[in-house]
């Protein structure tokens, strides 16, 4: 199958939407099929992958490439290539990676647009929460981990208790974290240990905020570096304030033998599934509860990592991109 790829941000190197393109897009071509990747990112380093990169392309080279693709598939919704898509008739499936509305919450002409557009085209939601926000019935699809690097060690040790992942501002909560450690002790009456792995404008109040316990700054950390810190603790802490649409860092630390404690609300449940816990957005006390239970309860602990292996396997880049081609043959069948 001819797959043409849109991503409106394309660093792959970086993380977040774009490493999800780049990651599929690359599995494509590993199950045999002929990809090329459209971006509005200007061009930076040369592109090291294997498929072609188009940069900011024309009209004139967009219409071409829609011509020579059976399917386009748009991760995450863009209005400047979805437009010519649907005037040219292309097969088009878009993947909605967050909720058509602005960082604010308020609804803005382009989401009402965008909207319509996804009126057009076959939905994919990565979570249950972002597809009941969506037209019609899409379908939901999870995204994938990096299942080569992120992995359990076993000749690492697990020496400490809770890890936190992610940027150091207040959405993501890791305040909250830190009250619901203040005074916890686990059963032989040591107090819990934690690890906060990122960087943020709000990093340095939470140092102020950590003092005196056994809370480690690490700074942000990726690659094998980050796989191996991963892996030395017991428990992930996600206590995002606002709802995430998905969570592949609970993905991430579950697949180093981490149990995740989420936040309830958003598509974080979808990515823990039966391997974690969840507790009420916004609130240290219930995430205390959690993380004691867990911590006084190692068989509980081991009866959720043992989910985990069955639960990873429908995340792998390989398995998400098998899902994504069925659609794709779907869509195409029916021009």
């Amino acid at each position: 199958m001819r797959i043409l790829v849109g991503s409106h941000v394309f660093y792959p190197s970086v993380g977040g939407i774009e490493t999800v393109s780049a990651m599929l897009a690359e599995t494509f071509v590993k199950l045999g099929h002929e990809v090329q990747l459209v971006t509005q990112t200007p061009s930076g380093e040369p592109d090291q992958a294997p498929y072609a990169v188009h940069r900011q392309p024309g009209g004139s080279e967009l219409k071409a490439l829609l011509g020579w693709c059976e399917v386009f598939w748009q991760n995450n919704i863009s209005l400047k290539t979805l437009g010519p898509a649907l005037l040219k008739g292309t097969p088009t499936v878009v993947t909605h990676q967050t909720w058509l509305m602005r960082p604010d919450g308020r609804t803005g002409w382009q989401d009402i647009l965008k909207k319509l557009a996804s009126s057009r085209v076959r939905n994919v939601a990565i979570s249950r929460a972002i597809a009941e926000a969506l037209p019609g019935d899409p379908v939901i699809i999870g995204n994938p981990y990096r299942d080569e690097l992120f992995r359990r060690d076993a000749s690492i040790a697990k020496d400490r208790d809770v890890v936190f992942l992610g940027r150091l501002v207040s959405d993501k909560g890791a305040d909250l974290l830190i009250d619901a450690l203040d005074g916890l002790e686990k059963s032989d009456g040591t107090p819990a240990s934690c690890t906060i792995i990122g960087d943020g404008p709000d990093r340095s109040a939470l140092e102020t905020r950590a003092k005196g316990r056994d809370i480690i700054f690490t700074g942000a950390k990726s690659g094998p570096e980050l796989a191996a810190l991963l892996n030395r603790h017991r428990i992930l802490a996600v206590p995002s304030r606002w709802n995430e649409p998905f969570g592949i860092v609970a993905l991430e630390g579950m697949a180093c033998g981490c149990v995740p404690v989420v936040s309830a609300g958003g598509g974080l449940p979808d990515a823990v599934g039966p391997c974690g816990v969840t507790f009420p957005n916004n609130n240290a006390g219930p995430l205390r509860q959690q993380l004691r239970a867990l911590l006084d309860n190692p068989a509980r602990c081991q009866t959720l990592r043992a989910n985990a292996p069955e639960h990873l396997a429908k995340h792998t880049a390989e398995a998400i991109a098998k899902r994504y081609v069925a659609v794709f043959a779907e869509v195409a069948a029916v021009k």
